[in-house]
Order: structure tokens, then sequence, then C-alpha cells
């Protein structure tokens, strides 16, 4: 089923007459205050602890009936209406379906249920109201670990909406982040569900808008002024910790390439309007994320070789990135972790590098590899990033430049 199911035709009876002149109708709409009290009512029914005792037939509690579906998402259309989320809204409906959330082991009412909190959730006070409400988060926040996809689709839609409103967004984010579990969950969704991927894009890619134009500092400025560290941090410990990890196969960033980019990118932009700012930022952070764009790197370099000697391949051994439309991906990606990668080395002191040497996030092979990448259109920031290798390890430098002569010409 690829949409909610058409909301039948009102009817035109006299009892239905007589309920909308004695003001039945929803705000300016016409439907029935009396028929939705029903709906809900009957939801309350199913998930009552008497209604479950009474039930020895398993399927009563995983499956709707065709009436009891068609009603419910008749509510779901319904939702979409400002007049009726607000009307759920005033008589606790969220109440309701958190409580059919919680308790309901229908996959069919539980993505109905988030589905309808989506739509009330595009309504900003409604958004606010949800949000705002612990107990709701953490229901909310266990819809990630469904194993429904449809629920789980649902879910990414209302959170994605939430993220999506300034004055909650580091509510969501801080609760992800509390929770390793529900952090978990977003990982898999992203990095294995297409629809969930791109539900959880959609945000980045927001984001991401801005870094591609002129005035992507003043556009973080005005976007999440109080957010932006707490998106940091989330995506700080994605591409720390999560993605593209030390062990992990080099094709497993065919998979990966395209949310790389997009957390990438914004990370950039975030870093770029602090910059900006004069934004205290710890340096010791910078080593990680240079350790994790190198091996970016160094992956789709091995990704993109062809195999030598071979006129047959080897299902073991990684291909070349295949269609036009991969290489364009990995050409996007590149791209931006150059830039971001430049960007961290012209911010990088003695101090740092020295720490980046010891704990091996710097070292010659990872060296050459950001070379490789970043000349020659970053020149002018590998030449200085040279000479401040110099002054901690000047063997080292001196053989970068040995593999680089443009370098060290310039040095």
């Amino acid at each position: 089923m690829d949409r909610n199911p058409s909301p039948p035709p009102p009817s035109c009876s006299q009892e239905d007459e007589e309920d909308l002149a004695g003001g039945d109708c929803i705000g300016s709409t016409v439907y029935s205050k009396h028929w939705l009290f029903g709906v809900l009512s009957g939801l309350i029914q199913i998930v009552t602890p008497e209604s479950a005792k009474s039930s020895s037939d398993e399927e009563q509690q995983t499956e709707l009936t065709e009436e009891t579906e068609n009603e419910i998402c008749r509510v779901w259309d319904m939702s979409m209406d400002e007049d009726v989320a607000l009307f759920l809204q005033e008589f606790k409906a969220p109440d309701i379906f958190m409580g059919v959330l919680a308790k309901s082991r229908c996959p069919r009412l539980r993505e109905i249920c988030v589905g309808i909190l989506g739509n009330m959730a595009c309504f900003r006070e409604i958004c606010v109201s949800i949000s705002s409400c612990e107990d709701h988060g953490q229901v909310l926040l266990q819809c990630l670990c469904d194993s429904d996809p449809p629920t789980l689709l649902e879910t990414s839609r209302l959170l994605l909406t939430c993220l999506s409103q300034a004055e909650v967004a580091s509510v969501w984010v801080e609760r992800i982040r509390e929770h390793p579990s529900i952090y978990a969950s977003i990982c898999f969704i992203m990095s294995s569900s297409t629809n969930g991927l791109k539900t959880w894009k959609g945000l980045m890619f927001t984001c991401t808008s801005y870094s591609c134009s002129p005035q992507r500092t003043m556009g973080f400025k005005q976007l999440c002024p109080d957010t932006a560290k707490d998106t940091w941090n989330l995506l700080f410990d994605l591409v720390c910790h999560e993605f593209c990890q030390v062990g992990d196969p080099p094709i497993i960033l065919q998979e990966q390439k395209t949310v790389l980019a997009s957390v990438f990118s914004v990370m950039s932009a975030i870093s770029a309007s602090w910059a900006a700012q004069e934004h205290p930022k710890r340096e010791e952070v910078d080593l990680p994320l240079i350790d994790s764009l190198i091996r970016v790197l160094q992956n789709m370099e091995h990704c993109q070789k062809k195999p030598e000697n071979s006129t047959e391949s080897d299902p073991e051994e990684p291909t070349n990135c295949g269609s036009t439309q991969d290489e364009f991906h990995m050409k996007i990606l590149k791209d931006i972790s150059c830039e971001f990668l430049s960007n961290i080395f012209q911010e990088l002191s003695k101090e740092t590098v020295a720490q980046g040497l010891k704990e091996g996030q710097l070292n010659k092979e990872k060296c050459s590899c950001a070379f490789q990448s970043l000349l020659p259109l970053y020149s002018p920031v590998v030449e200085d990033f040279v000479k401040v290798l110099r002054e901690v390890d000047k063997a080292l430098a001196e053989d970068l430049e040995d593999s680089f002569p443009s370098v060290k010409a310039q040095t």
C-alpha cells in the first residue's frame, strides 16, 4: 500500500445534517466530532488491560478488522487538516496514540498511530507539545527499535519533522545521544534502509544546501544557533564510531557514500560557521575527524582500483565504482571530504600535530593519502601543514617532500 486509503465520501443522512447543524463539525471542516470520538474510544478499548485479558485469540491483538482499519486510516487523512489536528490535541488524542504505541502488538495499528502523530507534528504548537513531554519522547524513540518497516518509516518522518523545528530540535538530539540502543537503530536505518535513509537524509540535505552557497555561514547562524553543538556531537559520533570504521571492507563505502557526503557537508558548514564567529572548539576533536576523513579517502582509492592482470572478476575483490551515478556520488563524497579535511588542516597547531603523530592519526601513509587527494587544488593548505610538521618531525616532513616534489619546491 503506497498511500493511506482515501476517506469515504461524507454521508448526507438526515441525522448527519442535524449533527452538523448542532455544532458537531470540527472547526471549519465537515468532519464529525461525534464520529471521531467514537473512533478514539475504539482505540482505547483495543489497548485496555481488560480487553487484552478477555481476548485469547492472538490474531485479535496483532491484526485489525477491515472496518477498524478504514476508520483509523480516515483519521490519518483527516489529521492533515489543522482544525482536526488541533481538535485531536485539545482532547488529548496524542496520549491515546502513545498508549497504543506502548501496548499494542498490531504493526498496522502502530504504523497508523505514528503516522497520525507525524501529521499533527507538522503544526508548530502540537510539535512543541509532543516534544516537551519526556514520556512521549521515550515512547517514540522506542519505535525506532520496531521491526516493522512501515512503522520505522513513519517514526523517521515524525522525528524528522520534530528535528526541523529549531525550538525543540536540541531536545530530540540529546535524547537520541543519551540512548545507545536508539542511536544504534538510527545508524542501522541510515545505512541499510532505502526509505528510512531518504527520510533521515532529508534534514541533512536541507542543511547541506547552505554549505553549497556563499551564504552558508549566515545560513547556519540562522538555522541552528542553539542546536549546532548537539547536531555536531551527534554527527561526530556517527562518522567516528559508526561509519567506515577500521576493519570494514573498503567496498562498504559504496553503501555509505551518500550518507557520509551529507554528514561531512553539514559538519563542514557548522565548523565554518563557528570559525566565522570565533567559536571555541577543542582541537583534539580534529584528530578523530582527520582519521575518519583519511580512512574514507583510502577506501575510496582502494574501491576505485581495477584488478591488474585479471580478466575475470573475483567476488571477494572490490570492483570499480560501476555506474555513472555511483561515480558521480563518489566524486561528491571525495570533493566534500577534501574540502573538510583542508579546513581542519588549516586549524592544526604544532601541539595537535605532535599529538596526532603520537596517537597514530597522522603518519606517513595517512599524510601521503591526504596529500594525494588534496593536491593540487589545496596546495597552500598542504604547504602550511608541512611547515608545521617540520617543526614536530623534520624527518617525516622531508620524506613527504621527496614524495611530493611540488610541495618541496614551495617550502
